[in-house]
């Protein structure tokens, strides 16, 4: 589209990508770099733009002609389809190959879009996708059956579309699958009770949102990164407070809350069905494109790699620094493939299963339930910024070796038109003849190569005007 957007339309069609983007969990940075090249890509050059997660501007023009435009970012959250659907949008507009009236219909659309499996498909996926999780989590097949029959349960549940319920679900849902397990416990071997209530309330720990939040923080993004941090932790002691609730009812001791040795632990090749499991799980339950899943499942070996690999040199609470370092940049290579998936929809499985947010309810639980858990958070907190530094690290790295570096921007403020000063040479350049606006030129001027006289006695170039401070005075 080489002809200008209507500046009215392009700002709706701003916000709305960014709108959608917040909904898909991508970063502020992002958005804005996003919302930079579409912009220039209809010719807006002069667009500027303020992101957070719940407030988004954009300002179109400059000086006294600018329009502001203003949206509310509403609290909703985008299945795997619904962001596929919108980073092939956001392609076709970096290019400027849809009209802005066309795209607020599409994202319209995209919003709407109804899940790609019924509900029974779906619940089935989140109950796979648990008990995938559960066996790299838990040490016994019991804890991996209990895990199965809990993340149906929650997967069921989670289906009901209501903002009120939404807000108090994770409460409920953590209630809930804590008093079943603690019921369970005394009779059936399931190994640490804390981590296998990990696995059902894995789609709720807010492992993307705080591994953002440190990654916002460390871009300069002060108040996205505050704000994401805080939302996440929330989030937790929400969590932490549903399975405390259950244990008190339940009459659990406090060394239950600790985590306890696996006394038969799995073979190897039980973690890779696992991964597997938990890919295959967040295809049915996320109703994931089918051309993405095999995207999905080489991200996921590559973050559990790393992490082992991690584990192995470093210790695991900066083990997931070895896994977010090697996923990054193969998830940010895969989104510039013709056929490759979004960075978004295969980033959130690999923060799923570095688990960031899962041992920060761990840690959190224990710090509540018991006298020694504060190290174990401290050592939860560490794991989440070592993960967030190793995505920083990887997209660094992706972006020197496949862009090249960049310099920074220089600071600079725009002053209005009407206050702005004449750009006057100096004295001595005005009495140097030849220098620009000089008064010996306006008294003398010789027509120079390329120009011819016409009928009048004037000099006219065939090239164009000459510049104003050296045209021959009439």
């Amino acid at each position: 589209m080489t002809v200008a957007a209507d500046p009215a339309l392009l700002r709706r069609f701003l916000l709305g990508l960014a709108e959608g983007m917040n909904a898909a969990a991508d970063s502020v940075d992002h958005i804005r770099d996003t919302l930079v090249r579409v912009s220039r890509a209809y010719g807006s050059d002069g667009t500027d733009f303020v992101v957070l997660p719940t407030v988004i501007i954009v300002e179109t023009g400059a000086g006294e002609a600018g329009r502001v435009a203003i949206r509310s970012a509403v609290n909703a959250s985008f299945r795997f389809d619904q962001i596929a659907a919108l980073y092939t949008l956001i392609g076709q507009a970096e290019r400027a190959e849809i009209d802005p009236l066309d795209g607020i219909k599409r994202l319209n659309a995209i919003g709407a879009m109804k899940p790609g499996h019924g509900w029974l498909v779906r619940t089935f996926g989140h109950a796979v996708l648990v008990t995938g999780l559960a066996l790299l989590l838990t040490p016994t097949w019991q804890g991996a059956l209990i895990a199965f029959g809990l993340g149906a349960f929650v997967g069921l549940a989670k289906l009901v579309r209501s903002p009120t319920l939404q807000l108090v679900f994770p409460v409920f849902a953590a209630f809930a699958s804590a008093l079943a397990v603690f019921l369970i416990a005394p009779y059936v071997e399931i190994g640490d009770p804390i981590r296998l209530l990990i696995a059902p309330l894995a789609t709720f720990l807010p492992g993307g949102v705080l591994t953002t939040a440190v990654g916002e923080l460390a871009g300069g993004q002060m108040l996205a990164g505050a704000s994401r941090l805080v939302f996440g932790l929330v989030q937790l002691a929400l969590l932490a407070f549903g399975i405390l609730a259950a244990g008190t009812v339940v009459g659990v001791e406090s060394s239950s809350y600790s985590p306890l040795e696996a006394s038969a632990p799995f073979p190897w090749w039980v973690a890779l069905v696992g991964v597997l499991l938990f890919a295959i799980g967040n295809y049915l339950h996320f109703s994931a494109p089918r051309r993405t899943f095999g995207w999905v499942l080489l991200v996921l070996l590559v973050a559990y790699t790393g992490q082992s690999v991690g584990g192995l040199l470093l210790g695991s609470t900066v083990g997931g620094f070895i896994g977010a370092l090697a996923m990054t940049p193969v998830v940010l290579w895969i989104a510039t493939l013709r056929n490759g998936a979004p960075s978004q929809l295969t980033f959130l499985p690999g923060f799923w299963l570095l688990v960031p947010g899962a041992a920060g309810l761990v840690g959190l639980t224990e710090a509540v339930g018991t006298a020694r858990g504060l190290q174990d958070f401290a050592d939860a907190l560490t794991s989440i910024m070592s993960i967030a530094l190793g995505v920083l690290i990887g997209t660094a790295l992706y972006r020197v070796v496949h862009h090249g570096a960049e310099e920074l921007a220089d600071f600079h403020i725009d002053v209005p038109a009407a206050l702005a000063e004449k750009d006057e040479p100096p004295f001595w350049a005005r009495l140097v003849p030849g220098t620009p606006r000089s008064i010996w030129g306006r008294r003398r001027a010789r027509p120079s190569t390329g120009t011819r006289t016409d009928a009048s006695g004037r000099a006219s170039s065939e090239e164009g005007p000459t510049p104003s401070s050296q045209a021959p005075a009439p």
